[in-house]
C-alpha cells in the first residue's frame, strides 16, 4: 500500500490547508482545521474521498501525512462504509434484517424505530431488571449519532431508536449494559463482571454492535 502527497496548498499560517493523497490509486481530499484550543488531533473520514483532520495550531502537513500513512488501513476498511451505504440507501435495517424502503421516507422510518424502539426495549428493560434487580426511574428515546444508551445520575435509561436495526440480542446486551450502570457508574471491572453475569457473551455482542451496520 503506497500513499504519496499529489498537491500541496501554501500557506503555513492558514487555519485552514487542504492537499490531496493517493492511497491504492485512490486520490482523497484532505482538510486540515486547526484550532488553538485542540490538545489533540483527530482523523476523520467524512465522506468517501474525504478526510479530515482537526488539529493543534503547529500540526503540520508533514505531520498529516504521516498519521494518514500509519491509519491507511483503517481509512481504506473505513471507505467501504460509504459504498454499503450508498448501496443500501433504498433500504433499511429492522432486528438485523434488511427490507426495501419501498415509499418509506427518512421521516417516516424514523417514526417506525421508535415506535418499534418503544415496543421492544421496556419489555426486555423489565425482564433484565428483575434478573439483575436494578430499576431505572425512567426511560426515554432518542436518535443519537454518538450512543446506543445511557444512563444518567437518576438511574434514568435513554436508548437510541437506531438500536432496533440489530438483532435482539444486542439489543438486550445494550439494555443490560445500561442497567448495569445504576449500579457502576463507570466501566470498571466490577461493572464488567455483572455485565458478564447476565451476558456471558457480550464480549461477541458487542463486536456484532460495532460492526453490524
Amino acid at each position: 500500500m503506497i500513499i504519496s502527497i499529489i498537491f500541496l496548498e501554501s500557506g503555513l499560517n492558514k487555519v485552514i490547508e487542504e492537499f490531496k493523497v493517493k492511497i491504492n490509486q485512490e486520490i482523497y481530499n484532505v482538510t486540515i482545521r486547526k484550532k488553538i484550543s485542540n490538545k489533540h488531533v483527530y482523523l476523520r473520514l467524512k465522506d468517501k474521498n474525504l478526510l479530515e483532520i482537526s488539529s493543534y495550531k503547529y500540526f503540520s502537513k508533514i505531520d498529516a501525512l504521516d498519521l494518514i500513512n500509519r491509519q491507511k488501513e483503517w481509512i481504506v476498511k473505513r471507505r467501504e462504509y460509504f459504498f454499503n451505504k450508498e448501496k443500501n440507501n433504498n433500504s433499511y435495517l429492522l432486528y438485523g434484517k434488511r427490507y426495501l424502503k419501498n415509499n418509506l421516507d427518512d421521516k417516516e422510518l424514523e417514526l417506525y424505530y421508535k415506535e418499534e424502539a418503544k415496543k421492544i426495549i421496556p419489555k426486555l428493560v423489565d425482564e433484565f431488571a428483575k434478573k439483575m434487580n436494578l430499576f431505572p426511574t425512567s426511560i426515554k428515546y432518542r436518535k443519537n449519532k454518538r450512543t446506543w444508551g445511557s444512563c444518567n445520575y437518576r438511574n434514568g435509561l435513554n436508548f437510541n431508536i437506531l438500536l432496533i436495526q440489530f438483532p435482539i440480542e444486542v439489543i438486550e446486551y445494550v439494555v443490560i449494559h445500561e442497567l448495569a450502570h445504576i449500579k457502576h457508574k463507570n466501566h470498571s471491572k466490577s461493572f464488567w463482571n455483572l455485565v458478564e453475569k447476565y451476558c456471558q457473551d457480550y464480549k461477541q455482542r458487542e463486536k456484532l454492535l460495532k460492526s453490524f451496520l
